[in-house]
């Protein structure tokens, strides 16, 4: 594609024109344009140009010289821009819209509404008393706390006569000093205050000693880009962001049928650019593959909500709509459903329940519809992918259902995440984010001091999606205490550490998993996040799990291009670690191979691990120690699996259906693209696997109970092509959660 000419200019104008100073209103959508493609020169023509639409390109940032002084109205929506500063060039800009750019967050729309001062649209949502607030409040309080530090500790290290190197000298060490001690303001928006705190803590300096004043802000995040200290967590210092080409999503699904042009072979998954061009976490519907829009409606409340709530209580963050409490039964009539839709959550009725033996123990129990997008009824198409449940605590006397019982489960998919009582199939929060789509949820459980020095466990739940950042979340509270900006691409998976609380690994589409230490918040909600660690991948990483028997040594990873383990101890020093082995499997000609895409992993005990999917089919057994030790004896990175057995599964070649276990009952779980859910339970074989010299079981170990998806009519019609993302259950096996590629959250319960 050609860049920007004169003539393009006059075709696009709206009405067309025969003169760049006469344009008034543009429509460069659509067009593939690149930053580069914006010729200031050109651009400069434009002298009267109003209304600007550029969304849906491919621009990642601004450049500084786009001379446009008449500009109103800008339009950057679906672009991949990752810094708003240059817009201060626009100074009459009244409406701006940038929905749908992954890198720009909370902190952005906040950087904008101080440097446009005729601003009063941000994404559709008048924002005229926040940006006011931004503007005069928020400056006045950040002014005072910056003289009040010169003063407390910097004015008398400045003799009265001093030089240009004593002047330069303690300018560098004020302002690393004011950004890393002067907080205001919620966790989610210690970006901003930084940027802001440089600048003016930089006026400051200029009015008080004379020293040119540093008009560019914008370099303010790299300052802290390293340090462990800052409130919000360092962005990985290695990232190439001039690689980013494409929207970061993830796979979308891909329904056509066996034999068809499109269908995801093996060879195609074995590919680096395939695995990157085709990501199929994103929508179920071929007919619509775009991802929806993100809804406008919510956003610039809650800013408003969280700035103004920051000056008095010092709560930081979003929160927990209240009172969605919503109880939903798989056994409603239909007379029930038509009249029952609350919040977004739908009744369902199953007509019929088709077993797959007659001794099947587990009964259907809820079908819950509670993360459509905007609370659609009509919504079957968002991707449901992760659940997890809540882990027990010991809170004596207190009624509180979210910490009480570990019958809470969380759900993510969509724009939102959800905890629901899997008894009576209650919605017991719901936590949104409208430009979000989340995929992975994890929970751990922080001591933290409340506010009468007293301390008190409470459970934290983790959220991370295609945004690459990480949400932190105190559901007693219902509060999103704040963010850490972990990966510049999606994050795939995350997981806390069992034995190291505030342990967290983020698993991205960057090829990195990472290590971070979340801190633990005071009762302000203020806390400390640094990273610890980067694990360098060949591929990117979906699947991840800590070796129950030295969770702080090893981590074991399915990657898109086969199964990686790392050393994962602290005491070394090398902070950027390739990994330490990477383990072949029997593959579809009777050979070894180490190339394949590993969508499922987890660990049934100490030491046998389940995996999938190196062919169509079939699921592994292998065992770790035994495997680990073959490579102990040389220094090969190599290491052929040893196999325990195989388990019957499903012979699509469907990606991303991932597996669960139940360590304590020796279930192994995985659904299929059919919407049934394969149980295994392998009880009567792990006393001989653990043997040291247990034998390869021969024959394929067949499921012990299928559970067939029941027919579901919404709105009249039958859901079809339903696809099982994922299946957990809770510790005991009371219940199973099922996640689907229909926006249905299905709970069954062991009988």
């Amino acid at each position: 594609m050609s860049k920007i000419t004169t003539e393009l200019l006059l075709e696009r104008a709206v009405p067309r024109s025969t003169r760049l100073r006469k344009i008034e209103t543009l429509n460069l959508s659509k067009l593939q344009l690149k930053t580069g493609d914006l010729d200031p020169r050109l651009f400069s023509r434009l002298r009267h140009l109003q209304k600007l639409d550029l969304s849906d390109n491919l621009l990642d940032k601004f450049p500084n010289s786009l001379t446009l002084p008449d500009l109103r109205v800008l339009n950057c929506n679906n672009n991949k821009l990752e810094d708003v500063t240059a817009l201060k060039q626009f100074p009459l800009l009244e409406e701006l819209t940038y929905e749908n750019n992954v890198y720009l967050t909370l902190n952005d729309d906040y950087k904008v509404m101080f440097l446009l001062q005729n601003l009063r649209l941000l994404n559709g949502k008048d924002i005229t008393k926040l940006a006011n607030h931004v503007r005069r409040v928020n400056s006045r309080k950040l002014t005072s706390k910056v003289t009040a530090h010169w003063e407390k500790f910097f004015r008398d290290q400045l003799p009265e006569k001093y030089t240009a190197e004593q002047v330069k000298s303690i300018k560098k060490k004020f302002l690393k000093s004011v950004q890393t001690n002067v907080v205001y303001g919620p966790s989610s928006l210690s970006e901003f205050t930084r940027w802001r705190v440089k600048m003016i803590a930089e006026e400051f300096l200029a009015y008080s000693l004379g020293l040119e004043l540093n008009t560019d802000p914008e370099p303010e995040e790299k300052m802290d880009e390293n340090e462990e200290e800052s409130t919000e967590s360092p962005r990985e210092a290695a990232e190439d962001v001039g690689q980013v080409t494409l929207t970061p999503s993830k796979r979308k699904r891909n329904h056509s049928k066996p034999g068809s042009g499109n269908k995801r072979s093996k060879s195609q998954a074995n590919t680096e650019e395939e695995a990157v061009v085709n990501p199929r976490k994103s929508s179920h519907v071929q007919d619509n593959p775009a991802p929806d829009k993100p809804r406008t409606s919510n956003q610039p409340a809650k800013e408003a909500t969280s700035e103004q709530g920051a000056e008095g209580t010092h709560k930081n963050g979003e929160q927990f709509p209240k009172g969605q409490s919503n109880r939903r039964s798989s056994q409603l009539t239909g007379e029930q459903k038509s009249q029952e839709q609350d919040n977004g959550v739908v009744s369902l009725t199953p007509v019929k329940n088709s077993k797959g033996k007659e001794d099947v123990s587990a009964e259907p129990l809820h079908f819950l519809q509670c993360h459509s997008k905007g609370n659609s009824r009509e919504d079957f198409k968002t991707q449901l992918w992760s659940c997890v449940f809540e882990p027990l605590l010991d809170c004596g006397a207190r009624k509180d259902p979210i910490v009480s019982s570990s019958r809470t489960v969380a759900t993510c998919g969509g724009e939102s995440v959800c905890l629901i009582d899997c008894e009576t199939g209650t919605v017991l929060k719901k936590y949104k984010v409208a430009t979000e789509e989340f995929f992975s949820v994890a929970w751990t459980t922080l001591t933290m001091v409340i506010s009468d020095s007293r301390k008190k466990s409470h459970n934290i739940l983790a959220a991370a999606g295609r945004r690459g950042i990480v949400k932190l979340i105190h559901v007693a509270a219902d509060f999103c205490y704040g963010e850490i900006k972990a990966h510049k691409k999606p994050i795939a998976t995350v997981c806390f550490s069992p034995t190291r609380e505030t342990h967290l690994f983020t698993a991205s589409y960057d090829k990195r998993i990472a290590l971070w230490d979340i801190g633990i918040p005071d009762c302000d909600y203020n806390f400390k996040a640094s990273q610890l660690l980067v694990l360098e991948a060949l591929s990117i990483p979906l699947r991840i799990a800590l070796v129950p028997t030295c969770p702080d040594q090893y981590l074991l990873a399915g990657c898109e291009g086969g199964c990686f383990a790392w050393n994962i101890k602290l005491d070394k020093e090398q902070k950027s670690r390739p990994f330490e082995a990477i383990f072949q499997f029997p593959d579809e000609d009777g050979g070894m191979t180490t190339s394949h895409r590993v969508d499922g992993l987890a660990f049934l005990n100490d030491d046998v691990v389940v995996s999938k999917s190196s062919k169509p089919g079939c699921i592994y057994l292998w065992s770790w120690n035994r495997s680990f030790e073959a490579k102990g004896k040389g220094y090969q990175r190599t290491v052929s699996a040893v196999i325990l057995a195989e388990l019957e599964w499903s012979t699509t070649d469907l990606s991303y259906l991932t597996l669960s276990t139940c360590p304590a009952k020796d279930y192994v779980f995985c659904g299929d693209e059919m919407g049934s859910v394969w149980m295994y339970s392998l009880s009567n074989y792990t006393s001989a696997w653990s043997s040291a010299k247990g034998k390869r079981s021969d024959k394929r170990i067949p499921p012990t109970q299928i559970l067939k998806w029941p027919e579901l009519r919404a709105n009249g019609e039958q859901l079809s092509e339903v696809l099982i993302n994922n299946v957990v259950s809770d510790p005991t096996f009371t219940y199973l959660v099922v996640l689907t590629s229909v926006n249905i959250t299905a709970i069954w319960k062991k009988s």
